[in-house]
């Protein structure tokens, strides 16, 4: 299912969820710095850099797309993270990766078109910036220790010069988590 907005077009899986992605953008393989961008609605608080997927495009290329669009990065694509479903007020379901950034612009979309700033934070402080207004971003980050290590969605091309590391087909593998918010249990796929 497709809603059309004024400049987007909002897909929905068969469930009736928003189909969204995300990154969160590291400094480095050691995943201890996290990129944050400051909200077009809020611009003083801070959140995930990440927004919906489009028709006919896979979640890892939105993610990549969105990055590039609001935080002006571009990096290697990791791991699916998990797909985080919230419930509260709106339906979303979020495939959310992570990037290691390789590169940053100077001036990106919006930075130029509404002002969008960026801001490099310590993976502690991260979560607690997003927990007072943005919980289940959080979430995303309190769920790094627990994900599986090799990448996920084999077959992915993003765009925009990033490319995903390589991906395996071994089945015996671990899967990554489908994490569900507001009192949900994880599920394993």
């Amino acid at each position: 299912m497709m809603k059309f907005k004024p400049n987007q077009t909002r897909t929905y899986d068969g469930e009736g969820f928003k189909r969204r992605a995300a990154c969160l953008c590291f400094r480095d393989d050691q995943e201890d710095e996290v990129l944050l961008v400051s909200s077009s609605r809020h611009p003083d608080q801070w959140i995930v850099p990440g927004g919906g997927v489009e028709p006919e495009e896979e979640p890892c290329g939105a993610a990549v797309r969105e990055v590039y669009e609001e935080a002006g990065v571009k990096g290697k694509l990791g791991r699916l993270l998990g797909i985080f479903e919230h419930n509260q007020d709106r339906k979303h379901r979020t495939y959310v990766y992570t990037l290691i950034v390789t590169e940053t612009l100077e001036a990106w979309e919006d930075s130029v078109n509404i002002g969008r700033k960026r801001k490099w934070f310590k993976v502690d402080e991260a979560i607690r910036v997003l927990q007072s207004h943005k919980p289940v971003h959080a979430e995303y980050l309190l769920t790094l220790p627990n994900t599986c290590n090799p990448p996920c969605s084999p077959g992915c091309n993003p765009t925009n010069g990033n490319s995903p590391s390589s991906h395996g087909t071994d089945n015996s593998s671990p899967h990554c988590v489908v994490c569900a918010t507001q009192g949900s249990d994880l599920v394993n796929r």
